[in-house]
């Protein structure tokens, strides 16, 4: 399924990942002062609602997406707020050659379950290529423990007609040590359309 389509074709309201608030485990990392304001990117912002939140933070972020459309909202977006954000289309996954600086903090909510197990190694080198040296990097995706989408199966179709990839805490764990030092490593409900999802959550620094 074209993402671009879903963005362009459905309402915003029933995109199952989108979300005007940004959930807690962002918030609580912000609020404790875990994250200081910082130079930071949003990998797989969508129509940038998380962009905006950590910019009006502070923080000096940019949002990155493969959607034109949903840069094309996010866009829209923060100029009617006022706030003051920098969105680029792009597939972090193979193509980082736009990026001119570092970034002290990085997060992807609900991007990597959407990345395919022969292109994670990929995409980790690059966030590691973005980010200084110490930088923090929160990912969040969808756990094999989940029961959604039939419940069974490290690969499952969505009702979007979208294929998702289900990782265990093992999983994550090897894909990221080599580059990072991983912090917290848990599994954590998180919201979801119609319920509620199990996630896996991995707090990191880079080496």
């Amino acid at each position: 399924m074209d993402i671009d389509k879903i963005y362009r074709e459905m309402p915003l309201k029933k995109i199952p990942w989108n979300y005007e608030t940004p959930p807690d485990s962002l918030i609580e990392l912000v609020e404790s002062g875990k994250i200081i304001p910082c130079r930071t990117i949003d990998l797989g912002c969508g129509i940038g609602n998380y962009t905006i939140y950590i910019a009006t933070k502070g923080f000096n972020v940019t949002g990155i997406d493969i959607s034109t459309s949903a840069i094309s909202i996010a866009k829209k977006k923060a100029k009617e707020k006022g706030v003051e954000c920098n969105f680029l289309v792009g597939d972090i996954v193979s193509n980082i050659e736009d990026f001119k600086i570092n970034f002290d903090f990085a997060y992807d909510w609900e991007l990597l379950h959407h990345i395919f197990p022969e292109k994670r190694q990929k995409y980790v080198e690059n966030v590691y290529k973005i980010l200084n040296p110490k930088a923090k990097y929160l990912s969040v995706s969808f756990s094999e423990k989940d029961p959604c989408f039939g419940g069974q199966g490290k690969y499952r179709e969505t009702p979007l007609g979208t294929v998702l990839y289900f990782s265990s805490e093992e999983e994550l764990k090897n894909l990221f040590e080599s580059y990072f030092k991983i912090i917290e490593l848990k599994t954590i409900e998180i919201r979801g359309k119609p319920v509620p999802h199990i996630a896996n959550y991995v707090f990191m620094e880079r080496k």
